[in-house]
């Protein structure tokens, strides 16, 4: 790393186990700062999935000195963006704003995390909420297949979950339920503050410290081992125009040493309008207007799938060439000029994600979550130029086989015509 970068990047480690990460860029205006904790739908009991979610939820509905609206006009009134997300293995509050506004947004979002109510009613009304975003997820086809494959894909394992939850579980939600959660779960070792952006670190580091300190709470817990792929088919019936079908496989975990022969494979495959499969299948044949290929990646394992919407007639066309493709990437390699291609895309993309502080203050976090380090960018791009040809082809080898292959539609197909396409490649 050079002395710039580590001049840029630090990194501490609070007394009671909080991380916190920050990049410095004095050549912009905006600070991006996340409350990350290691906590998702893996770490739920079944009988609470969709806690995470929930908490999520509940920690914009008011706190001892703060109510819900004044939470949303404090908000508005200092020109920032404050959200939420949540995950399989993580859950994330973050806020981008001016430099000059960061201390009254760590204000903001400590007094959200430190002395949220959970207020009963406040309770009721959000289950609600929930519930209708289930519904509306429900009646997003394009959107739900890919939960619906997921949890077929990795059956019964914790991962397979629906980060949502399901109507039934968060209707029978307690207070005293969720409270128990939050406090066993969302403890110091869990946390990662990330900042990134116009901020003097020492400066910084040493106001979130004294901040921070009141957390505290129970260690961590066992972690689960990865899931068992369970291949076949999974047909659910709707009065759709369109199949809907997420066709996948096994893939690595986020930390796999494989990873960057992983991404390029993807991005071959069917994640540009030049990839294989947009190709063949959008453009040659016209059978989808939407046709991509995607990775999960997660601590201890990881997907691949391949998405298409298309009418029922030609469903089994399409899964046919989909195989197909995925056949030539483990017994064919690629051309070099594909292969600079993706890599350049690849390079391109990240290059141009991290133009943003919203973007970069998320990359801090994960590499800290995820490699307990910092990576510089020099160090990724090289290592995106060293995947060769051969490197792609063991990846596909690995991944696109027979006993791994799973796929989930949503719409007019039955069962009887789902199971007439064989999952060779």
């Amino acid at each position: 790393m050079n002395s710039k970068l580590k001049e840029r990047y630090h990194k501490e480690i609070l007394p009671n186990g909080i991380r916190v990460v920050t990049e410095e860029i004095p050549y912009v205006r905006s600070v991006s700062i996340g409350l990350w904790l290691e906590v998702g739908s893996k770490n739920e009991p079944q009988l609470i999935n969709g806690a995470s979610h929930f908490i999520e939820h509940m920690l914009f509905k008011g706190t001892s000195t703060r109510t819900a609206i004044q939470i949303a006009e404090e908000t508005d009134r200092i020109g920032g963006q404050l959200n939420a997300l949540t995950g399989r293995e993580y859950t994330c509050f973050y806020a981008k704003v001016l430099d000059e506004n960061m201390p009254r947004v760590i204000d903001l979002l400590s007094d959200m995390f430190f002395n949220s109510l959970f207020d009963e009613e406040e309770i009721k009304k959000e289950k609600d909420v929930i519930l209708e975003e289930i519904k509306m997820y429900e009646d997003t086809p394009d959107e739900l297949v890919h939960d619906l494959f997921v949890q077929n894909i990795w059956n019964k394992h914790p991962l397979g979950r629906p980060v949502i939850g399901t109507s039934e579980i968060v209707a029978q939600f307690s207070r005293a339920e969720i409270l128990d959660f939050f406090r066993q779960r969302y403890t110091p070792e869990r946390i990662v503050l990330a900042v990134a952006g116009n901020i003097i670190s020492e400066q910084l580091i040493d106001e979130l410290g004294k901040i921070f300190v009141k957390a505290d709470g129970p260690g961590w817990e066992k972690p689960s081992p990865p899931p068992e792929i369970q291949s076949g088919i999974q047909v659910y019936h709707r009065d759709l125009e369109q199949v809907h079908f997420c066709l996948g496989t096994d893939g690595l975990s986020y930390s796999h040493e494989d990873r960057f022969a992983f991404y390029l494979l993807n991005t071959i495959t069917g994640k540009s309008m030049s990839s294989r499969l947009f190709q063949e299948i959008r453009e040659k044949r016209g059978l989808a207007y939407s046709i991509y290929s995607y990775h999960l990646a997660c601590h201890e394992a990881g997907l691949f799938a391949v998405y298409a919407g298309v009418s029922r007639e030609h469903y089994s066309e399409t899964v046919k060439i989909t195989l197909s493709e995925l056949s030539k990437l483990k017994e064919e390699e690629v051309g070099e000029s594909e292969l600079s291609k993706a890599k350049q895309q690849l390079k391109s993309n990240l290059v141009l994600s991290l133009e943003d502080t919203a973007s970069r203050m998320s990359r801090l976090a994960k590499t800290e979550i995820y490699f307990n380090r910092f990576f510089t960018l020099d160090e990724i791009l090289s290592q995106i130029e060293a995947v060769s040809a051969e490197d792609v082809k063991k990846v596909a080898g690995n991944l696109f086989r027979n006993e791994f292959l799973t796929v989930t539609t949503i719409g007019p197909l039955s069962e009887a015509e789902a199971q007439q396409v064989e999952l060779v490649c």
